[in-house]
């Protein structure tokens, strides 16, 4: 056996064992996701009706999905604005102003993405409690009156509200990705900078996003999948789509459909335009950011 052939046989090894996984756990389910939307089915019973393209018109005539994809771009919107801007802050605070206790920040700050997005859900369930809640309590202490809110049961504040737990959720890792990118950019280009007159949000401007583009491009692009996918996780402990919808998303819309009301093709439907709406946001933010790599040699 050639050197060649061993070193492909090597490599391929440590490949398939991914590809099989992959396969089994990621490309199966959206092949038999696309297959199921063709079919009316419970998803429980052997009767599966081929229906063609019915689940797809029955979706163009759906107000909630209208709903839902509004709700969802809306919290897409914010939370990258959100997270991108506290999160820059944070890194540029604990790497460039030299912080005293930089890693115990560090620390902290990534500690809700240890936490489950259920117990952080969970935790501000009570936070906006509209009785018992530390929210309405603080804003009693302010306005020297008793506040009742109901933040999550009025549709006015209900959206909103699933924002700050959200942002909060994703600031640590971000933050963390983008330390690890100014990081890697030589101080003497800041020396230079400051030698010629730069401030601090000059510096920041001209060199840090320029040098640390690429990583911001993968973060916007992360946070916008991962609330496309996963904002099901949070709406459904904290509001389960109401009140009356003011909440709904796209998957957690998927789940009621699917294992509530027993409409499976349906659900699969709903399934399939997450990804291709996905595809389509993805393909138009790496068009919209592209712009020229800077290399620092």
């Amino acid at each position: 056996m050639t050197t060649k052939r061993k070193r492909s046989l090597f490599i391929a090894s440590f490949i398939l064992p991914t590809l099989v996984l992959y396969s089994l756990f990621i490309f199966y389910p959206i092949i038999r996701a696309i297959y199921i939307s063709f079919f009316d089915w419970s998803g429980s019973s052997e009767n599966m009706n081929y229906i063609g393209f019915g689940n797809f018109r029955e979706m163009y005539s759906d107000p909630i999905i209208y709903k839902a994809i509004a709700n969802d771009y809306f919290l897409i919107f914010w939370k990258v604005i959100g997270i991108m801007t506290i999160a820059c802050f944070f890194a540029v605070a604990l790497t460039r102003f030299r912080m005293r206790g930089a890693s115990f920040y560090r620390v902290v700050f990534f500690f809700p993405n240890v936490l489950s997005i259920v117990v952080i859900a969970v935790l501000w369930r009570f936070i906006y409690n509209p009785s018992l809640g530390l929210l309405n309590d603080i804003l009693s202490l302010i306005v020297q009156r008793e506040v009742e809110i109901p933040w999550l049961g009025d549709s006015r504040y209900s959206l909103w509200a699933l924002l700050p737990p959200a942002i909060w959720a994703g600031i640590g890792f971000f933050m963390i990705l983008l330390i690890a990118a100014i990081k890697s950019i030589p101080a003497s280009l800041y020396e230079s900078a400051e030698i010629d007159g730069a401030k601090q949000w000059k510096q920041f401007t001209k060199i840090t996003i320029p040098l640390i583009w690429e990583q911001v491009k993968v973060s916007i692009v992360l946070i916008v999948i991962t609330s496309l996918n996963g904002s099901f996780a949070i709406v459904s402990v904290m509001t389960e789509g109401g009140p009356d919808n003011a909440t709904q998303v796209l998957g957690y819309y998927l789940y009621q459909m699917g294992f509530k009301q027993y409409h499976m093709g349906y659900a699969s439907a709903i399934g399939v335009f997450i990804l291709v709406l996905s595809l389509i946001t993805t393909a138009i933010l790496q068009r919209l950011m592209k712009r020229d790599t800077v290399e620092v040699s």
